[in-house]
Formats: C-alpha cells, sequence, structure tokens
C-alpha cells in the first residue's frame, strides 16, 4: 500500500514497533495510577468544602475500567479495517481529554463523566491497537513482542506516581497535574500512533527460518459457539474474580496503606511519603506477572495456572487481614495481589486461544474480556462498602479470600477444553 502508515514496512526496524508500543501503553496503564491520586484527589475536594465517601472516591475508578473494558472488544474490529494508527490515535487523544476534563472537576460525581466515561472510552478504544501490531510484526516472537508491549501497561503507575510525587513536592496542584498529564497524552498518542501500521499481506522476517508451531485445538469455536460452553463460563468467572482481587488492590493501594501505617504508629506526612515510595514495587510486580504467568500457563495449563494465582490471593488477603498494623504485611500481600492481576491479563488470552482456538479468537477474548469490567465493578463496589459501613478496608480482604476459595473450585470443575455440542 501507498500510504506506509497503514501498512509496509516500520519506521527503523520491526523493534521500534514494540518500543511505540511500550510508549504508548506508558501512557494508557495511567489509569493504574488511580490509587494514589485518589488521596490528593479526597484532599482537594475537602478543601472545597466537600466531605467525599470511601464509595464517592471510588465511583471515578469503576466507571473508567467498566468503559475500559466495554470498548476494547468493540474497537478491535476496527484495528484491521480503520489500521492501528487511526485507532490508537482516537483512542489516545480521548484518554487525554479525559484527564484533562478530570482536571476541572468540582466534586467526585464530575470526575465520573470526565474521568471515567471519557477517559475509560479512550483506554478501551486504543488498548488493543498496539498490542495487535507488536504481534503481527513478530510471528516468529509473538509472547515475547506482545508481552514487552503490555509490560508497558504495567510499568505505567509507577511513573505516574513518581512524577505525581515530585511536581506536588514541588508546589504543583493536583489539578494542575492532572491538566499536564492529559496534555502530554494528547501530544504523546498523536505523535506514536503515526508510527503504527500493519505488515503488508504475506510479509515475514527475512531470518524466519523455523515453522512456527503450537498445539492448536482441535475444534474452533465462534464466539455464539463458545458462549454456551461450561469452559467459557467458568473461565469468564475465574477471570471476574483474579481480576476483582487485582484491579481493587490498585484502586486501593492508597487508602488501604494509610490506615495500615496510621496502625503502625506512622505520621500522616510519612505514611503518604511511604505509599508513593511503594508504587515502584507494586508495578514492578504487576508488570512481570504478565510474562512470569504467561510461561506457566503454557508450561502447566491454565488450570493449574490459575488455582496458583488463587492460592497466592488467599495467602495475600489473610496476610493483610491479620497484620492490618504491619507495614510488611501491606507490603508483601499488594505486591502479590498486583502480580496476581498481570497474571490474570495473560492466563485470560492464553486460555481463550487454547479452548477455543484461533479462528473467532478477537471476538471471543473480546467477550471473555468483558470479565475484566465486571471485577472493577463489583470489586469497587464491595470495597467502598466496607470502608463506609465498617469503617475500614479490612473486612474487604476475607471476602476476596473467600472468592478465591470459590475460584478455586471453578477451575478444578470448569477450565478444561470444552468439546463441540452435535446438534
Amino acid at each position: 500500500m501507498n500510504e506506509k502508515t497503514s501498512s509496509g514496512e516500520p519506521f527503523g526496524n520491526r523493534w521500534t514497533i514494540v518500543i511505540v508500543g511500550i510508549m504508548l501503553h506508558l501512557c494508557f496503564g495511567s489509569i493504574y495510577a488511580y490509587g494514589v491520586l485518589r488521596n490528593p484527589l479526597l484532599d482537594h475536594f475537602k478543601s472545597l468544602g466537600l466531605n467525599p465517601s470511601a464509595m464517592d472516591m471510588t465511583w471515578p475508578f469503576i466507571v473508567f475500567l467498566t468503559f475500559f473494558a466495554l470498548f476494547m472488544p468493540l474497537a478491535g474490529p476496527y484495528i484491521k479495517t480503520m489500521g492501528p494508527k487511526k485507532v490508537c490515535m482516537i483512542g489516545g487523544v480521548l484518554c487525554g481529554i479525559g484527564w484533562l476534563a478530570a482536571s476541572f472537576a468540582s466534586s467526585p460525581l464530575m470526575l465520573i463523566p470526565l474521568y471515567g466515561i471519557i477517559g475509560g472510552i479512550g483506554v478501551g478504544i486504543a488498548y488493543g491497537a498496539p498490542i495487535t501490531t507488536s504481534a503481527q510484526w513478530f510471528p516468529d516472537k509473538r509472547g515475547l513482542a506482545v508481552g514487552l508491549t503490555v509490560l508497558g501497561f504495567g510499568f505505567s503507575s509507577a511513573i505516574i506516581t513518581y512524577m505525581t510525587r515530585f511536581l506536588l513536592g514541588n508546589g504543583w496542584g493536583i489539578m494542575n497535574i492532572l491538566r499536564m498529564f492529559g496534555i502530554v497524552f494528547i501530544v504523546l498518542s498523536i505523535v506514536l500512533s503515526m508510527m503504527l501500521r500493519l505488515p503488508s499481506s504475506g510479509w515475514k522476517p527475512s531470518r524466519m527460518t523455523t515453522t512456527i508451531s503450537s498445539d492448536p485445538v482441535k475444534i474452533d469455536f465462534m464466539r455464539e459457539q463458545m458462549i454456551g460452553t461450561s469452559a467459557f463460563k467458568g473461565l469468564w468467572i475465574c477471570y471476574t474474580i483474579g481480576a476483582l482481587a487485582g484491579l481493587t488492590a490498585i484502586g486501593i493501594a492508597g487508602p488501604v496503606g494509610k490506615e495500615v501505617f496510621i496502625n503502625a504508629g506512622m505520621s500522616n506526612d510519612a505514611a503518604n511519603n511511604l505509599i508513593f515510595a511503594l508504587i515502584l514495587p507494586f508495578a514492578i510486580f504487576n508488570g512481570l506477572g504478565r510474562p512470569i504467568f504467561g510461561v506457566l500457563t503454557d508450561k502447566l495449563s491454565p488450570k493449574k495456572t490459575a488455582i496458583i494465582t488463587y492460592v497466592l490471593i488467599i495467602l495475600a488477603c489473610l496476610t493483610i487481614y491479620i497484620g492490618y498494623s504491619s507495614i510488611l504485611a501491606y507490603i508483601i500481600s499488594f505486591c502479590i495481589l498486583w502480580g496476581c492481576l498481570g497474571g490474570w491479563l495473560a492466563i485470560a488470552p492464553t486460555a481463550t486461544a487454547s479452548y477455543f482456538g484461533m479462528r473467532d479468537n478477537a471476538r471471543n477474548y473480546g467477550v471473555v474480556y468483558t470479565a475484566y469490567g465486571a471485577g472493577a465493578i463489583i470489586g469497587g463496589i464491595v470495597s467502598a462498602q466496607a470502608k463506609d459501613i465498617l469503617g475500614a478496608f479490612q473486612p474487604f480482604f476475607l471476602i476476596v479470600a473467600g472468592l478465591a476459595v470459590l475460584g478455586i473450585i471453578l477451575a478444578l470443575g470448569l477450565l478444561k477444553p470444552p468439546t463441540m455440542k452435535s446438534k
């Protein structure tokens, strides 16, 4: 094609596509920084004479994740028809507009349509474009290319957090910080998206001499057929539980850390400083969880790997529940929970391809991915209600541990390759 931004050779070489994808996902993954932005936002709204509840401060994050999960599968077909450049640019600009508009919010309620809906739609539209592009440029190293691209999404919160901490310490208000991030995301999305392009039809890397093989399923399921299987139902619920545990841990990392650290005798300022400092290890665990659990899924099976995550979630939840005045318990527990979320973002797509085949994989995983949004909604509501009704987030972790036990039971019974029902 003549329009080289749609297909053809990449700028430089194909690794440029991966680098561009990482940088784009660093912008889109800013969603994970809400747990740290939450306390400065709360202080800002209190300075305006408001007294937001935990539920009030949770809704913007829930809505963001929900619209992200809904629009990701809807945008998938347009990556092929419109090209990744246009899709990613539209989504990235909307993401930036969401942050920019949120900087003018005068209440948590206003954050819902500005940050939650606009920003969530933007990330949902843009999320899949860099992943699809990287995968198509690396038929010989698909797992590595996609894993590196998604790694940017996991590490984003650390960068946003440290930049926020630096700016707050230098006199910036939280709303000015949101405004700055919004403008940066818009500019970067436009510039970086220009470099995205799919390879020409039939393209293969020049040094690709070996045949790529995998263990194909015996039958390919179309989306409508997949939905009727018990394997899909089991995977969807299991993914919901995994996403619930991890996404909620991200959303409440700040307020839970503050409760634990103050219980441990720290001052308010010291607690806030430690929360900021811990986002880096949390983000590292979230990022590394993706390739680590992806490899485990390939070597063991989706069922066994899912059970491993649930055992880890149970241990993490019991540790933080029992040690709610222990800084070490908090650090260990949240590293595990953030890591397990990264793990499920590798387990779920791998299981979808393994169980239901590749013929309709894009649409199939789009449906499975709605579990991500369900986990965000349920986890956000339950955790906030626990805080508002019981006065602390601590009881919420017992609920998550119980759900993880349910996840083990469902995984044992339902996570297995389905059989096609004859009509």
